[in-house]
């Protein structure tokens, strides 16, 4: 059956009645051959041995009417008697010969024709003594004696002779009938025979090809059947193997590689589903950790925009100081002016001034504590905006210049409170010295022209510092509604992750239900 499976099946099919066919056609053939063979032996009995006995028989009944009639004659006693005898041997006699003429066609074989030639022979020389016994016959009362013993001696001995020729001669015909109807029999028995064999054994290789090409084409089907139930049921460890080049083997080919590649796809899909369920239960690990932080940065961000309320609060304070103070630099700038009364008045106005200095310096200390709480508010401002990253990108700017500005108040600051010092202790000098007032005073004019620059420099940056106080809070302000809005996509996500996990889970339960080489 394997080397079968090497055909296709129309191939298969095609040799398989090709087969049984040629055995019909064999025993049709031979039949008709043995046909032939009876129809020649019964043609040859009908057309040769049987007509051929049926002349002789006439001949010889010719014959015996001629000798019937030739004995009678010579027993008439009357002449209307010898000449009714005489007729009827004349019409034998024609008869006789008629007969020969229609057997001698019939001959066919050179014994025959021997046979033949004896009878032809045997008759002259019987008709001769019949002729003779004619005569005698005739010549009345006178020839009796002799036409008797003619007719009991010589004629009768020729007579015998002649029915014996007949006689071999029909038993060559008849012999030969019998021959040919036993070979016709012996034709119709082995070709009964014969046939009966053909078809036995066309039948049993009809049979033994129906077996076994059914059972190469079933078997495969079968074995393609049993893996489709397999692979159905989930079992995708089958060993598939395909023998031979035809139909079914190139399915059970085809079904071995469908087998695979779905074995690699279920494994692929296995291993993906299991990366999916494990990173989306780290996702939303990740998501409630990120909610956690992103409601922390939320307070956070409240308490950074409370803080730069307080912030700008204390910056509006500063500005009012600042205003308060280059005000008060006017104020001593006038008093410098009048540094020409009376130098009695000069010791008076030195306290004033000291007093003076020492509200500035303290005011100074305010704006040098605000400068800092403002570098510390905007570097809180920064860091946040750091931890709220692509979106706090604009505050961090904001942030940092606002920590310029700190910065260079508390080096305004700083410097103003060195120069207050410095006046505070030439005023304590100009006290001591108040012989050196005029010079003094003139110094005191500059130095508080220069404060007076230095705190308008001071208003101005606190202006500048108000009005980046107000956008550092603006974008404070947004980027909490930013956060808010963040933390709800974080919570969304975090839904997601947990329904992307729990399909992901189902997915893997479903896959699993195939079963793999190696798992």
């Amino acid at each position: 059956m394997s080397m079968l499976r090497n055909f296709r099946i129309g191939k298969r099919l095609a040799l398989a009645f090709a087969t049984v066919l040629a055995l019909l056609c064999f025993t049709a053939w031979f039949g008709v051959v043995q046909l032939a063979r009876i129809n020649d032996n019964v043609q040859d009995l009908n057309g040769n041995w049987l007509p051929s006995v049926a002349k002789l028989a006439e001949m010889q009944s010719a014959a015996n009417t001629v000798r019937r009639t030739s004995l009678r004659g010579a027993l008439e006693a009357d002449d209307a008697g010898r000449a009714n005898m005489a007729s009827q041997h004349d019409a034998a006699m024609r008869d006789f010969d008629r007969a020969a003429k229609e057997y001698e066609p019939s001959i066919t074989s050179d014994t025959e024709r021997g046979l033949y030639v004896a009878i032809q022979s045997a008759w002259k020389n019987f008709s001769d003594a019949d002729a003779e016994l004619q005569r005698a016959i005739s010549g009345g009362d006178a020839q009796h004696e002799a036409a008797r013993k003619l007719a009991t001696g010589r004629s009768s001995d020729l007579f015998t002779t002649m029915s014996a020729a007949i006689d071999k001669d029909v038993k060559f015909n008849r012999d030969g009938g019998d021959q040919a109807a036993h070979d016709a029999a012996n034709a119709y028995n082995y070709g009964l025979r014969v046939s009966l064999a053909a078809v036995a054994i066309a039948l049993a290789i009809g049979i033994v090809l129906a077996w076994q090409v059914t059972r190469s084409i079933t078997e495969p089907i079968a074995q393609a059947v049993s893996a489709s139930e397999e692979v159905a049921g989930g079992n995708l460890t089958l060993d598939i193997r395909a023998e031979g080049r035809d139909e079914p083997a190139e399915l059970l080919r085809s079904m071995a590689h469908m087998v695979a590649q779905l074995g690699t796809l279920v494994g692929q899909v296995r291993d993906s589903s299991e990366s999916i369920a494990t990173g989306s239960k780290e996702i939303a690990q990740g998501n409630a950790d990120l909610s956690q932080r992103t409601e922390s940065q939320a307070s956070s961000l409240q308490e950074t925009a409370a803080s730069m309320e307080q912030l700008t609060s204390s910056v509006a304070q500063n500005a009012a100081s600042a205003g308060q103070a280059s005000r008060m630099a006017a104020d001593a700038s006038g008093a410098a002016s009048e540094g020409g009364q009376a130098v009695g008045e000069l010791v008076q106005t030195m306290h004033g001034i000291s007093e003076s200095s020492r509200r500035i310096e303290d005011i100074i200390g305010v704006i040098d504590a605000i400068a800092f709480q403002t570098n510390i508010l905007a570097l809180n401002a920064a860091v946040e905006a750091a931890r709220a990253g692509e979106q706090g990108r604009g505050f961090a700017v904001v942030a940092s210049e606002v920590r310029a500005l700190a910065q260079r108040s508390a080096g305004a600051a700083k410097e103003i409170k060195g120069l207050i010092q410095a006046s505070a202790q030439r005023v304590d000098t100009g006290a001591k010295q108040a012989q050196g007032a005029g010079e003094v005073m003139r110094r005191v004019v500059e130095q508080v022209g220069h404060v007076d620059a230095l705190i308008r420099e001071i208003s101005a940056a606190t202006q500048e510092q108000n009005g980046g106080i107000q956008q550092v809070g603006s974008a404070v302000t947004q980027l909490d509604q930013v956060t808010q809005q963040n933390a709800a996509l974080v919570e969304e996500s975090a839904a997601a992750a947990e329904s992307l996990n729990g399909q992901a889970q189902q997915l893997a339960q479903l896959v699993s239900q195939f079963r793999l080489r190696g798992a």
